[in-house]
């Protein structure tokens, strides 16, 4: 047995590139596994800054300066937050505000709606299965509340925070592009010289990423903005809060369009019961997701991310587990970092099989 297990270890990790990503990778997860929550906007302000580096090398083909392309970049980033608090926040916390005045009406025509199910459905559903219906979404109900109010009773330490990071990410954003070359350089100044495998992994996931990121930020604009024009024309409450989370929804691969039904249908049912308007809107949001799921995802990330749809459903259940909300958002790249270093890895095995075992005789 140990005979057997020192070959297999021989066999996979002999290779000193082998360890140095090994290391390299747990290295990574440690830091933001025990420092995440204290480096969070330095690792916004990276992902922002991977996401506009692309046009500022993009600007940079019309033989623009990179610093001139950075601040031209780092402006229309600035002019975008300024749209962002200025325009659509404003909407948003006012449809908040609209929700949660008339919150009380809306439940309690729910529950007529309910208690009229059935008179009209006798043999389907009783008084009791309503009553404790009823009862399971009172205690809900109550349990967000609570929630809610501790969640208010520390707003004053998020609005701290939420100050810190509108100073700091901006900030962050500008030097990790302004700086990328000095940055990168120091970097590789840390790392053993030897690093070819790691930089093989780091190209691969690189072009995939950056390749799914930007397929992402489309379709969430487009699904954003085709639920809202559809809820909009069909006369739906509160469209720009539903729209905007049906569009974040993409996000998360499968579970996020599953999970978004319910607050749809809950809105529906509360404005018209169950009357011809609700099983539109119904209708009307899986006809969306249908499309989102068969013709626009395939065509803005066609070959982007090679893997199974299982494979993607257990990256979302690992990850998510494993770092919240976070890693719900980016189980794919972590997913797609997964199996490029497992096929790099695999690669580099098979290339030093020696002729012997590639014909399948051991030597």
């Amino acid at each position: 047995m140990r005979k057997y297990i020192n070959n297999w270890f021989r066999r996979y990790f002999s290779d000193p590139q082998v360890i140095i990503l090994a290391f390299l990778l747990l290295v990574g997860f440690v830091l933001i596994a025990l420092l995440g929550d204290m480096l969070l906007p330095v690792l916004v302000a990276i992902v922002i800054a991977y996401l506009l580096d692309g046009i500022v090398m993009w600007l940079q083909r019309f033989h623009l300066p990179r610093n001139a392309s950075v601040i031209i970049v780092f402006l229309f980033f600035i002019a975008l937050l300024l749209v962002l608090f200025v325009v659509l926040l404003p909407l948003l916390s006012k449809q908040i505000g609209q929700f949660v005045q008339e919150l009380p009406t809306m439940i309690a025509k729910g529950q007529k709606e309910l208690m009229r199910l059935p008179e009209r459905y006798p043999g389907f559903i009783s008084q009791d299965q309503i009553k404790q219906m009823l009862g399971f979404i009172g205690s809900e109900f109550a349990a967000m509340g609570q929630h809610i109010l501790t969640i208010s009773l520390s707003s004053v330490r998020g609005l701290i925070s939420v100050l810190v990071y509108l100073i700091l990410v901006p900030l962050l954003v500008f030097f990790f592009m302004k700086d990328k070359v000095l940055i990168f350089d120091w970097i590789k100044g840390l790392l053993p010289r030897d690093r070819s495998l790691a930089i093989k992994v780091w190209h691969e996931v690189n072009q995939q990423i950056s390749n799914y990121i930007r397929g992402k930020i489309w379709e969430i604009i487009i699904v954003w903005a085709v639920s809202y024009v559809t809820f909009i024309l069909m006369g739906l409450r509160f469209s720009m809060i539903l729209a905007l989370f049906v569009g974040l929804s993409v996000l998360i691969p499968y579970i996020g369009a599953t999970v978004m039904v319910l607050p749809i249908v809950l809105i529906a049912f509360f404005q018209w019961g169950l009357d011809a308007h609700f099983f539109y809107i119904t209708i009307a949001y899986g006809i969306i997701q249908a499309l989102d799921g068969n013709l626009l995802a395939p065509l803005l990330l066609s070959e982007v991310v090679d893997l199974h749809p299982v494979a993607i459903i257990v990256a979302v259940l690992v990850f998510g587990g494993i770092w919240g909300i976070w890693g719900l958002v980016f189980a794919i790249p972590l997913a797609t970092l997964v199996h490029a270093v497992f096929k790099a890895w695999i690669g580099t095995i098979a290339s030093q099989k020696t002729p012997a075992e590639t014909d399948g005789h051991p030597a």
